[in-house]
């Protein structure tokens, strides 16, 4: 993960950290597609790059292979779901409004 970005705080360097959020997440999603795509691909054809089908059976070691993959897409996909909402929601409790409350709340307390 990137260190925060240095850019000012300024409207342009707000849009600015705004964007490359946005791009962090399609690269994500990317990654995503791409991986699980030739997960699912592969799965099936595991079975050819075992040396012999018998010394696994008894283990049921490509059941084991299709839970890891059908889980990690679904663990996955819930990490990318969790990043794009905190991309693309804007957050209604804690955004600047609340900020600006807090600020006035703790200014008047001191």
């Amino acid at each position: 993960m990137k260190a925060k970005s240095k850019r000012p705080n300024t409207p342009l360097g707000r849009a600015q950290r705004k964007v490359d959020r946005i791009k962090g997440f399609y690269r994500h999603l990317a990654v995503y597609i791409i991986v699980n795509s030739v997960m699912l691909l592969i799965k099936n054809d595991f079975r050819f790059f075992l040396v012999n089908d018998r010394s696994v059976e008894g283990l049921n070691f490509l059941e084991w292979i299709n839970w890891n993959v059908y889980g990690s897409i679904i663990l996955w996909g819930i990490g990318l779901l969790i990043h794009a909402i905190s991309v693309f929601v804007k957050n209604p409790f804690l955004g600047k409004e609340w900020e600006a409350r807090q600020i006035q709340k703790y200014m008047k307390d001191e």
